[in-house]
């Protein structure tokens, strides 16, 4: 494909990506309403978030995969129609069981869109272009995750609009992408004759990570880390996953090609990606919490301060594509990228209650120049390391490491901070004497509106203190990132799409590329 046709193809691409990222987070300022008006249960809101992120999470790779076997366009035109189909639904239910199982629907859809979007472009544009347009890429991941909860807050608060079209919104989205990739998206497509579908494989990874992401979801909230529950579920989830493991390394059409995963750079990326998703969603999905808890700000006000780190994103995306594209080098901007989102969090480590709004958005700005240089530019290591049969498996593998990273991320960091809370809280109210138990000082559900003033000054600032500490951890564990980029393979990006086979050449390896 020409570039033009690249562009008219990627125009298509990047609407329903930003349809499938931000259905997830447009909804989860209008969740609150949208549960009580369906008359659901705190246990049903908790699922209505958890039914999208089990199904997204764990078919990604299987996903993946099947864009290795079969038609890449047709597959992606069945998840947009998943996709919207299931939004269009999920807005016309009844009660909160009715969303729930159509909010699985929808994670279906969206784990598809996402993984096949970067498994498409791979295969329109050679490792060495497809910098500039992962920075377009970039940029649309940035916008739709910072900016769908101001556009979700907007929307639940519009009388005229309602909560409803939090999901309605991405069915016109996905109808005109469709239509227009139907038009614009032109791919080679070749594909052996005695295809095979590793459905044990698939079926043992998807409840694998079903069962890890369930215990990650409800462990220190349900039941104790250390707890017969932690053993049966994190215990189960690892046999699941190791018998997985024994299928894909001897099937002939794994899954997750672990043969990939085994080389220097695909393993060394993966690892990077994992640390760079729990950094940047563990740490980032509290900021709204903290303008809102501890800063006393609204929603719309609290996703309008959360702009520097979209606008660090987006330019920084940009920006790093471009400049990868031209030079073909690619581990200088991830390095840079991981230093950066390190050092961004180092300095959102201290914060409290009243830290300037300055700081907090030149540190937002940073942590978002990092994300931006660094997590679009890892998945272009592990796909300019694989030929085109395997592009499919290695993008889904790397995007779902990156997302089980977040929600690992989010599980531990969350645990941390309610625990830091609690402790503040009942440190706080016991200095002006007052009981924490019997005022119910240590919940971090209080109405605020409702309690006194130096009772809510003190959860203020206990919130505010204790954020701090949670961006210490995402530092550290971005540092651990860093480390693993240190050691990536100073490679050039190939300037075709497709890999045939590596000849060494005295000590260095030169890709040959059709």
């Amino acid at each position: 494909m020409t570039h033009r046709e690249v562009l008219r193809a990627l125009s298509g691409l990047l609407m329903v990506l930003f349809a499938a990222m931000v259905s997830s987070t447009v909804v989860s300022v209008a969740l609150p309403r949208i549960v009580g008006d369906l008359g659901g249960s705190q246990s049903q809101y908790t699922w209505v978030v958890t039914a999208t992120l089990l199904a997204s999470t764990a078919s990604t790779p299987v996903w993946g995969k099947l864009a290795d076997l079969f038609d890449k366009k047709r597959l992606l035109q069945i998840a947009i129609a998943v996709f919207g189909a299931a939004s269009l639904a999920c807005g016309l239910v009844q009660n909160t069981e009715q969303l729930i199982a159509l909010r699985a629907v929808q994670g279906l859809g969206m784990g598809a869109v996402q993984v096949l979007v970067q498994v498409v472009i791979g295969a329109m544009v050679s490792p060495k272009e497809r910098g500039r347009y992962n920075g377009y890429l970039g940029g649309v991941m940035a916008v739709s995750t910072v900016g769908g909860p101001l556009l979700g807050g907007a929307i639940t608060d519009a009388d005229w609009l309602g909560w409803q079209w939090c999901f309605f919104l991405a069915v016109p989205i996905t109808v005109v992408a469709s239509a227009m990739l139907s038009r614009t998206l032109h791919l080679d497509e070749v594909r052996k004759a005695d295809t095979k579908v590793d459905y044990l494989g698939a079926v043992l990874i998807a409840a694998g990570v079903s069962l890890l992401l369930l215990w990650v979801t409800f462990v220190g909230d349900d039941f104790a880390w250390i707890s017969w529950q932690t053993l049966a579920m994190a215990g189960g989830a690892v046999a699941i996953l190791v018998a997985a493991a024994v299928v894909e390394t001897r099937v002939g059409e794994p899954v997750v090609p672990l043969h990939v995963l085994k080389r220097r750079d695909p393993a060394l990326a993966t690892v990077a990606s994992l640390a760079v998703g729990m950094a940047m969603f563990g740490g980032s999905v509290f900021l709204g919490q903290y303008f809102q808890v501890s800063r006393g700000f609204s929603p719309t006000e609290a996703g309008l301060l959360t702009i520097p780190m979209m606008l660090g994103v987006l330019v920084a995306s940009a920006v790093a594509g471009r400049m990868v594209s031209k030079s073909g080098s690619v581990k200088p901007y991830i390095i840079a990228g991981t230093l950066v989102l390190t050092a961004g969090f180092a300095m959102l480590a201290t914060i409290d209650h009243e830290t300037s709004l300055v700081f907090m958005g030149a540190g937002m700005f940073a942590v978002g120049t990092g994300v931006g240089m660094s997590m679009q530019n890892l998945v272009l290591v592990v796909q300019n390391s694989v030929p085109l049969r395997e592009l499919g498996a290695a993008s889904g593998a790397i995007t779902f490491f990156r997302s089980l990273g977040g929600t690992i991320g989010v599980s531990v960091l969350g645990a941390v901070l309610a625990n830091q809370v609690a402790d503040r809280i009942r440190d706080g109210l016991a200095a002006i004497g007052i009981d924490a138990a019997a005022a119910g000082g240590s919940s971090s559900g209080l109405d605020l509106d409702a309690m006194p003033e130096p009772v809510a000054a003190i959860v203020r600032a206990s919130y505010g203190d204790a954020t701090g500490h949670l961006f210490l951890i995402s530092a550290c564990i971005a540092a651990a990132g860093f480390v693993a980029t240190l050691f990536l393979t100073p490679v050039r990006l190939r300037e075709t799409v497709d890999l045939v086979e590596e000849i060494a050449v005295g000590e260095e390896t030169v890709l040959g590329a059709r």
